[in-house]
């Protein structure tokens, strides 16, 4: 089992959601990463996406977009992001996951991308733009090394589509709560409790469910767990909060910490 699987089973035993963090490695420097994801565990995360930065992040709104901007200007690329990987690991026990674009991927090769993976403690990939009917080698390459690919569902897959994508995700699925990019909103979208109502049908194995896009408040948090999601995914608020001070260190990380608690605190209802 892995650590995302492990991490799971043990909220479900306790009643709770995950809370799913995202930032972008190397936002707004490299050496904050390590610093802002050990903010992130301290504060009750429980598990955290490290976004690999890309130059064209058709998935990403304008705040990601800006941060992955940030990173890259930092000097963040992937031979440098396993190395910050590694030094996050050392300090975080949660599970850690890869997300970027299948460019980067390809770029460095399939399987060395996901043996630098399980070298830097990373437990899980999600790809966007790589469609499930095209990642065989990626999964291949993943279960040679223990890491989960995590595919995405949209409101608009199908049926038997979300059967297919259920069929090979690892970890968890994403379900993208609306349609359109990464983005902080005031309102939940009202697709949500459909979609996991649609994936749970089409499930045939008690495959986690995890929420994201749009979800930015403890009562998003709330509602999503609320709706029957096994986790929230929370990425834009966390990274307007970086963005926010980013001359202030000590001011970020206590935000982090602050924020990051309240939104814990909704998974547990």
């Amino acid at each position: 089992m892995s650590r995302i699987a492990e991490k799971f089973e043990e909220l479900r035993s306790r009643g709770e959601g995950a809370l799913i963090a995202f930032v972008t490695a190397g936002d707004p420097t490299i050496s904050a990463t390590p610093k802002i994801a050990k903010a992130l565990e301290d504060a009750g995360t429980d598990m955290i996406e490290l976004g690999l930065p890309f130059s064209d992040p058709i998935a990403d709104g304008p705040t990601i977009q800006a941060a992955a901007e940030r990173a890259l200007k930092s000097g963040m690329n992937t031979d440098v992001y396993f190395a910050v990987t590694k030094k996050v690991r050392k300090t975080v026990k949660v599970p850690l996951i890869c997300l970027t674009y299948f460019n980067l991927v390809l770029k460095r090769g399939v399987g060395r991308f996901m043996k630098n993976c399980r070298e830097s403690g990373i437990d899980g990939v999600i790809i966007p733009d790589l469609p499930v009917e095209e990642a065989e080698e990626v999964r291949e390459k993943a279960d040679d090394n223990g890491v989960d690919v995590i595919f995405l569902a949209a409101p608009t897959t199908t049926e038997e589509r979300m059967k297919k994508i259920l069929g090979a995700t690892r970890g968890f699925v994403y379900l993208v709560s609306l349609l359109g990019v990464t983005g902080a909103r005031k309102e939940l979208s009202r697709t949500v409790e459909d979609m996991i109502n649609k994936a749970k049908k089409s499930a045939k194995k008690n495959i986690p469910l995890a929420v994201g896009f749009g979800i930015s408040t403890p009562e998003h948090v709330r509602d999503v767990i609320a709706a029957g999601a096994d986790g929230a995914i929370v990425g834009s608020a966390i990274v307007d909060l970086i963005a926010k001070n980013i001359g202030n260190e000590g001011k970020m990380l206590r935000g982090i910490r602050s924020f990051v608690a309240r939104l814990k605190e909704a998974t547990c209802i």
